[in-house]
């Protein structure tokens, strides 16, 4: 590469970097200046015209710069960017990962020459020379290059590897991509949605517990607040302040309103803080008799202050790892006590984070399971308290089991395909294997794509599954009415179900869960077992097939489900607002008084000292 031209598609990179894509144009400009017709131009006009939304023109000139030259990186890089905007899904992901093993190889070969280039002047003892200095900035300058494009293939392929059902690749994609940055934050992100992505298959204890604690280590020079200044009364009323990017039409809306609603307003006063998208939703929430504030996730010092000089005392995470994460706020501790609660099942791994939230079905007292860094507090009934239509009002129950009208058992699952690992791939071809005439419907987001249910009926296909009896739906708002059309549905393992059992549940479906050995691979069971449904939850994945089974032969059992399990749901501990909440609030008291007496003790200590 001509050497203005790397100058130029350097400082484009930085551009790229910093999400100025009208600047990375003027770049691709003066490239042309130099030379019309060349690939690195081209493709970064291609760049920027993807970032700008002209998919069109990405397209174009991404494959002009190919048509230059044939394997040009950035160009392949956003012919799969274009693939990606499209939602042509299997282009897309044989296009990044073509690119990562070619920008990978590239950047091997660049480090080695760099190496043997700083051996040669160690073993010949001399001072640089100017010429010298200046090969070393041409092979800095192309690294960081690569680096970056490597950093962006990674980013762009996990989105698509995730939506394909591949977590397991998407989770090590995004830890690869973590270390190719050296925006902190960037970092911290990118490491959390691994962490994320993680759960959806099994992964030893160990290496969960390990995996979860490295995230730590983002916030290392992080200095938490002090609360010298915090009245540490024990009896005193306590200010509760929830965090979550997701007070909006999201799945968590479905477990909120309790928290909200249902307080003891002498003892507690509670604030939610907004880390997210408004809609109707918030605008809900925000009527209940509750605090709110805004707060940015990306400034996280300052949302931690606005916290710390609310007074919170106790700071509950609705989030964890999932999307838009306010962990980082967490991490500078602007309350004396922080919990993990409801919208994430494993450990954070942040030091900041004192407990994490379970109940004795998810976390049983006498587990040998050690994945979390957080104590764990331990609800008697169910860690979840669903209380449906804060986003819609719910459909009416169809009242007619399908099998009486069809003749045959259908099963279903609405859970998210990413869930779906190939362990249960085989429980569920048992199922069908066992139960003759009886079909399965899926519905989710990977079936709104046609390269998305090629990929399924490929996996599929590879374990000699009956196509024939499989149904896919695409996603749509209505998929509450389309539990109309099942029989009986089947959890997921190890990642179960949490809105989508409850929500199946009130649709009157059986749910059959396998109850696992962590937080997670338990939450159905828990759900299931404070709906007072415990017949549903099966002890292993063969016991699992053999209740799906035996459940199916009992028509008139199937029937009743159908006819009175929302009611008799609503009468359950699953739905209990007042004593879920009372539970909860003696465990707020009790946490806040193990950390008065904690404080008490440092103090007496500093003063012996």
């Amino acid at each position: 590469m001509d050497e203005k031209i790397l100058d130029w598609v350097t400082l484009a990179e930085k551009f790229s970097q910093s999400g100025d894509s009208k600047s990375m144009r003027t770049v691709a400009r003066e490239i042309f200046e130099l030379d019309k017709n060349s690939a690195d131009g081209l493709a970064i006009m291609a760049e920027s015209s993807l970032y700008l939304g002209n998919v069109d023109e990405a397209e174009s000139m991404a494959q002009f710069a190919l048509s230059v030259e044939a394997n040009h990186l950035r160009g392949r890089l956003i012919a799969g960017g274009v693939a990606a905007k499209r939602f042509a899904l299997l282009e897309q992901i044989k296009t990044f990962d073509a690119v990562i093993d070619d920008v990978r190889t590239e950047l091997k070969a660049l480090q080695s020459q760099l190496n043997d280039f700083q051996r040669k002047l160690i073993l010949k003892r001399r001072e640089k020379t100017s010429a010298d200095e200046d090969y070393l900035k041409q092979l800095d300058k192309k690294i960081f290059i690569v680096r970056s494009l490597l950093f962006k293939a990674l980013c762009w392929s996990a989105n698509g590897l995730y939506l394909a059902s591949e977590p397991s690749q998407a989770s090590s994609n995004l830890l690869e991509a973590s270390t190719l940055t050296d925006n902190d934050a960037q970092a911290a992100e990118l490491y959390s949605k691994h962490l994320f992505l993680k759960n959806y298959r099994d992964v030893s204890p160990t290496q969960a517990k390990d995996s979860a604690r490295r995230y730590n280590s983002f916030f290392a020079r992080v200095v938490p607040f002090t609360h010298d200044r915090r009245d540490f009364d024990t009896e005193r009323k306590l200010h509760i302040g929830y965090i979550s990017p997701d007070f909006r039409e999201h799945a968590l809306a479905n477990f909120l309103s309790p928290l909200l609603d249902s307080f003891d307003a002498e003892n507690f006063s509670v604030t939610c803080y907004s880390a997210g998208k408004k809609d109707f939703v918030t605008e809900k929430l925000k009527a209940f008799n509750v605090g709110w504030r805004a707060v940015n996730v990306n400034q996280a010092f300052e949302a931690a202050r606005t916290i710390d000089e609310d007074g919170v005392d106790i700071l509950v995470d609705l989030s964890g790892h999932s999307q838009d994460s306010c962990l980082p706020i967490l991490a500078h501790k602007p309350a004396p006590v922080q919990i993990c609660a409801l919208g994430y099942t494993a450990s954070t791994g942040l030091g900041a984070v004192d407990y994490f939230l379970s109940d004795k079905v998810c976390s049983p007292e006498r587990n040998t399971l050690d994945t979390f860094t957080e104590k764990i507090l331990r609800l008697d009934t169910c860690c979840l308290c669903y209380a449906p239509g804060l986003i819609r009002n719910m459909p009416s129950v169809e009242l007619r089991a399908p099998v009486l009208k069809n003749g045959f058992i259908t099963f279903g699952s609405f859970n998210n395909f990413a869930k779906v690992s190939e362990e249960v791939l085989y429980m569920w071809r048992a199922i069908l294997d066992g139960v003759p005439r009886s079909r399965l419907i899926l519905k989710g987001k990977i079936f709104s794509i046609d390269d998305g249910k090629e990929l399924v009926r490929t996996r599929l296909r590879k374990i000699s599954f009956p196509l024939d009896r499989v149904e896919f739906r695409s996603y749509s708002p209505d998929y509450l009415e389309q539990y109309a059309d099942i029989d009986i549905a089947l959890d997921t393992f190890p990642y179960t179900g949490g809105t989508t059992t409850c929500e199946a549940l009130y649709m009157g479906l059986p749910v059959i869960t396998f109850r696992g050995k962590t937080h997670g691979a338990r939450l159905s069971s828990s759900i299931l077992a404070a709906a007072d449904v415990k017949e549903l939850i099966a002890a292993s994945p063969m016991d699992y097939v053999k209740k799906a089974i035996q459940l199916s032969r009992r028509k008139e059992l199937i029937a009743a489900y159908h006819v009175g399990l929302r009611e008799h749901v609503k009468g359950s501990a699953l739905m209990d607002k007042q004593k879920y909440l009372h539970e909860l609030e003696k465990i707020y008291r009790a946490v806040w008084i193990d950390c008065c007496r904690s404080t008490s003790n440092k103090k007496f200590n500093s003063f012996k000292l």
